[in-house]
């Protein structure tokens, strides 16, 4: 049962302020039918890195700084194991990040009783290059898609899913599964027209995942919701959303998007392969 009150509330669209998995073991049992997760990467290091020609810091905020290997992996492990709680019998989870998390989640995934489906090899075809030279261009994050255990069933939306083989007419079905590698660009300007979060996903991602794997008036749930891009492609697709995040900045820049009816527009004009 709820303890906190919400944020922000319109309808079917929720937003708490809160530490994560304080709020999720206030959710009873088996209530959300689809989780996506974008978690902080612990990336947070005072290195560098290159952005729109630039260098900058790589450097986002004391939520993503590395806590030491045994933390992060209990940090981890308990938001996981709150997420497995509240996700109902035959829901799904899909968890999003790069090599610097995404195995230890993998691996924490498979401790708490879930069953992996797919990695998704998210490709960004206009991702910034490496300024050391040392090693080859970081082009790509890993989506993990699990469901509940080895043996409960999940949604897959598998004709649905086809019809993306044919990005300039999504109707015209091709006959063809879709793969999991997909080519997804980088933010395009529209899509940070109130500001931008640094961790901030495309809503054409976030558009393949819900449609794939939740279905109509579902409740989908993002505990780590940054600027909201997840309940804005639920908005538009007819699914009920709730989010939770830490920073209140980044609450009011989820609120800011969703009133404005623009950003909805923008998942019909994404680009994507």
């Amino acid at each position: 049962m709820l303890m906190i009150s919400p944020y922000f509330k319109a309808k079917d669209f929720v937003l708490f302020h809160g530490d994560a998995i304080e709020i999720l073991n206030q959710f009873d049992e088996e209530y959300f039918d689809l989780i996506f997760a974008d978690p902080p990467y612990f990336l947070s290091n005072d290195g560098i890195t290159c952005q729109s020609g630039k260098m900058v810091s790589v450097n986002k905020g004391k939520w993503d700084k590395s806590q030491g290997f045994e933390e992060d992996l209990k940090f981890i492990d308990n938001w996981l194991n709150a997420c497995k709680r509240i996700l109902k019998k035959d829901g799904s989870i899909w968890i999003s990040g790069t090599l610097h998390i995404i195995y230890k989640i993998g691996y924490l995934l498979e401790k708490n009783g879930y069953k992996i489906i797919n990695d998704i090899i998210w490709y960004k075809p206009n991702a910034p290059p490496n300024l050391s030279c040392k090693y080859f261009t970081h082009s790509h994050e890993i989506v993990l898609w699990a469901r509940k255990t080895n043996n409960s069933k999940h949604t897959f939306n598998y004709e649905i899913m086809k019809t993306w083989n044919n990005p300039k007419d999504k109707l015209k079905n091709t006959d063809k599964q879709m793969r999991s590698v997909w080519s997804i660009p980088l933010l395009s300007k529209s899509e940070k027209e109130h500001g931008k979060h640094p961790t901030q996903k495309p809503l054409e991602l976030l558009n393949r995942i819900i449609t794939a794997s939740s279905n109509e008036n579902d409740l989908v749930l993002d505990p780590f919701v940054g600027s909201g891009s997840t309940g804005i492609v639920c908005n538009v697709l007819g699914r009920r959303f709730m989010g939770i995040d830490t920073s209140k900045d980044y609450l009011d820049l989820a609120i800011k998007r969703f009133e404005d009816k623009k950003t909805a527009s923008l998942l019909f004009s994404a680009g994507s392969d």
